[in-house]
């Protein structure tokens, strides 16, 4: 993994293998776990992101000698993902790592296997889990051809082929771990950003669903006002410079969207009532994760945030009559990781 602050550049960098060593460190089978992420973090729309340690999903995938990629199962989801290769996440993201390993001397073909471990358009990037599983999955079982920030541009395939749009602010952290900003999609420009001690996020996703394409759809053609977009840049720079010195107060201020936030609030039911549990609670700041209907807040130490997420679900029940589910812990750091 690069250091906080580090650039990862556009062009996929081979790991320096010679094609004899690839072939030789190839797996018969490997496991991944890639986690789920939270994005925009307040201010910053499609370029913020953070990696959970939980929920994610599982790709397995093996060597096959047949070329392509062949999506063999989909567990987890109900039936609601697409089991043609050409469509799904997972399978769309390890086809790009074969095209790029094949110029390579990879092998001919993958089988692949998903277990959704998370719920589908929950605002928690579970397409962005699924392609960076995959993505990773196959790397490892091809040998390790590809560096990282090639893994992420792949993912981003899987990306587009689920919702139309090759975003990085979920794959990236859910590849990378810890916190990513991207300063830029065309070239594509990453830079990690620190974690500081005592961070802490709680995630709860109330038992309903919100449309990325409707959430998106409602900002289309919508004009912002300038003083809207000089306080997020505001938050946006004070929200990268808290993280280098470590400021969780300053972190606390900066999580706050007049730009998008606003149009997107009402389509979270209780939103107003689940934010205000939060601060009550002790969090540092509160948002919508990504296009909802999930929602997130900082805290400086686990059992506020224990006590923010108890807040936070109680506050979806009482206010929206909803069930939910929360997470809580430390920023994931590591990313996705083959299991044993």
């Amino acid at each position: 993994m690069l250091p906080p602050g580090r650039r990862l550049l556009d062009h996929g960098e081979a790991t320096g293998l010679t094609c004899p060593a690839m072939i030789a460190a190839r797996k018969s089978r490997v496991r991944v776990f890639a986690p789920a992420t939270v994005s925009n973090l307040g201010p910053g729309f499609d370029v913020l992101g953070l990696a959970l340690h939980r929920p994610g999903d599982v790709v397995e995938v093996e060597v096959s000698d047949r070329p392509g990629v062949e999506l063999a199962g989909v567990a987890g989801e109900g039936g609601a993902l697409p089991r043609d290769a050409a469509r799904n996440a997972a399978s769309v993201a390890a086809a790009e790592v074969l095209r790029r390993a094949a110029a390579q001397g990879g092998a001919a073909g993958l089988r692949l296997w998903l277990e959704k471990g998370m719920p589908l358009s929950s605002g928690l990037g579970s397409s962005g889990a699924s392609a960076a599983a995959g993505a990773v999955a196959a790397n490892e079982a091809l040998g390790r051809p590809l560096a990282e920030d090639a893994l992420v541009q792949c993912a981003m395939s899987g990306e587009r082929a689920s919702c139309g749009a090759a975003h990085a602010d979920n794959v990236a952290p859910s590849v990378l771990g810890g916190i990513v900003l991207i300063r830029s999609y065309d070239p594509l420009d990453l830079v990690r950003l620190p974690v500081p001690d005592g961070l802490f996020v709680a995630v709860v996703h109330p038992h309903c669903e919100v449309s990325t394409s409707e959430a998106r759809a409602r900002l289309a053609g919508r004009a912002f006002a300038l003083p809207d977009i000089v306080a997020n840049a505001g938050n946006l720079g004070a929200f990268v410079a808290a993280l280098f010195q470590g400021d969780l107060a300053l972190i606390g201020r900066t999580i706050a969207d007049r730009i998008v936030e606003p149009v997107r609030a009402g389509m979270i039911p209780a939103y107003t009532e689940v934010r205000s549990a939060a601060l009550d609670a002790g969090a540092l700041g509160c948002a919508i994760s990504g296009s909802g209907p999930s929602m997130f807040a900082l805290c400086d130490n686990g059992d506020t945030a224990a006590r923010t997420a108890l807040a936070m679900r109680r506050a979806f029940r009482d206010g929206a009559s909803l069930g939910s589910e929360a997470w809580v812990g430390p920023v994931n750091r590591e990313g996705a990781q083959a299991l044993p």
